[in-house]
């Protein structure tokens, strides 16, 4: 089965929010076995997307909209979706009902446009929403074909989506496809693809995929099966295999793991705690520390140093450093991992400093130069990085470096 993705509103033409529900929808579609040829994102307007419908129908056996469902005159994806199937909109009492309980529990008066989203077409499986009032629909259009209709926000959609459509489009599918993701953290995209060149000329099914992320790349091994059982097995002899060629440099083959959690799991694992001193970075990588649950057993306190009196101060940076070597160079550093872990009382200190640019480039310095030093227990070890990209990237690139820089240390620390 094909599908294709329609995301309404010109808000995203004019670049005002970002798309994430073709992101997901293509995924979850993905996972499915059901290939995405076309995504198309068209604005609020009744002749283009008719036409954006009716050329999707011609092509493709599923259409999946997200947006215009609301109570406004511009949100028209219902009635047009509705038109270019040749049916006719109907009261819905359970839609209606809701609607109403929605408004008499929040409050709130229930305006005169919001009985709109009652109404649904008349050959449609109502998609009824917990999470707001409009409700979705998956219209049955001629030759078996199907047109789902989904609430633009994200906090709507995905549940719904999810919940709802899933399973039905589970039973429409044939096969599915199942994925596993090998994510490795120590290697750029060009390295690991020779490493899997072999795999890669060869593969029919499973397959074997990479996607480059800042600091990662992820390998994604798909197979296709009737069952979701038989596509496990099918994908466990590859895994395995880059299991092996990789080793130490995979952090996990779970796709919801993130290096940072490997890196709280494996301090808190050994009750270590962790300190971070953060110049360039400005406390970004203290923030995806903390963006995991558990993170508090593991960190208690950490610095921006952003200026060289502030390293001296916090963290004991010699001031003969900062004037024969500067702020960006090795040994700063260096003192800024050893000095943080003396300050905080960790087991575990980083020092990032760098520049991010533009701005305070030299002949021997240039723009997206980083050392980090990680130090544990005594033991302390820098690297130099030249990253490439503007200001931002430059800082997660850094970050990301750091995290791994983290794990390696304590893997190594651990088989002493």
């Amino acid at each position: 089965m094909t599908a294709e993705i329609i995301c309404v509103g010109t808000e995203i033409l004019l670049g005002n929010i970002v798309n994430t529900n073709a992101a997901y929808l293509s995924e979850r579609l993905a996972s499915l076995g059901i290939s995405v040829f076309f995504e198309t994102t068209v604005g609020d307007n009744p002749q283009r997307l008719e036409e954006v419908i009716h050329t999707g129908l011609k092509r493709s056996d599923i259409l999946i909209l997200s947006g215009g469902l609301g109570p406004t005159k511009d949100d028209l994806t219902k009635e047009i979706a509705a038109k270019a199937c040749g049916q006719k909109l109907i009261q819905d009492e359970k839609a209606l009902k809701k609607l109403k309980d929605y408004f008499a529990e929040t409050k709130r008066p229930m305006t005169e446009n919001n009985l709109k989203q009652a109404m649904v077409p008349e050959d449609c499986t109502v998609l009824y929403n917990d999470n707001g009032t409009a409700p979705g629909m998956i219209l049955h259009a001629s030759e078996g074909k199907k047109v789902v209709l989904l609430p633009g926000p994200p906090a709507e959609l995905i549940p719904m989506f999810h919940n709802q459509v899933e399973p039905i489009l589970k039973k429409l599918q044939p096969g599915i496809l199942y994925s596993k993701v090998v994510k490795i953290d120590c290697m750029g995209e060009s390295a690991v693809e020779t490493e899997i060149l072999d795999l890669i000329e060869k593969q029919t099914n499973p397959t074997v995929a990479p996607y480059a992320k800042t600091g990662e790349v992820h390998l994604r091994v798909t197979a296709k099966a009737e069952t979701e059982e038989e596509a496990k097995e099918l994908v466990k002899p590859t895994v395995e295999e880059l299991k092996r060629r990789f080793g130490y440099k995979i952090y996990t083959t779970e796709s919801d793991v993130t290096l940072e959690e490997v890196v709280v799991e494996t301090l808190a694992k050994r009750n270590y705690t962790i300190a971070a001193a953060e110049s360039c970075t400005a406390g970004l990588f203290t923030g995806r520390l903390v963006n995991v649950a558990g993170a508090s057993d593991v960190l208690n306190e950490s610095f921006i140093t952003y200026a060289n009196e502030a390293k001296m101060k916090y963290l004991g940076v010699k001031e003969e450093t900062l004037k024969t070597v500067g702020a960006v160079s090795e040994q700063t550093a260096r003192q800024m991992a050893e000095g943080v872990t003396k300050t905080a009382g960790s087991d575990v200190g980083v020092g990032i400093t760098g520049l991010a640019g533009p701005g305070g480039e030299t002949e021997e310095k240039k723009a997206g130069l980083v050392y980090i030093g990680v130090s544990i227990h005594g033991v302390t070890k820098v690297n130099k990085y030249q990253l490439k990209g503007n200001r931002q990237k430059v800082r997660e690139a850094a970050v990301s470096r750091a995290m791994t820089m983290v794990r390696l240390a304590l893997k190594e620390e651990n088989e002493k």
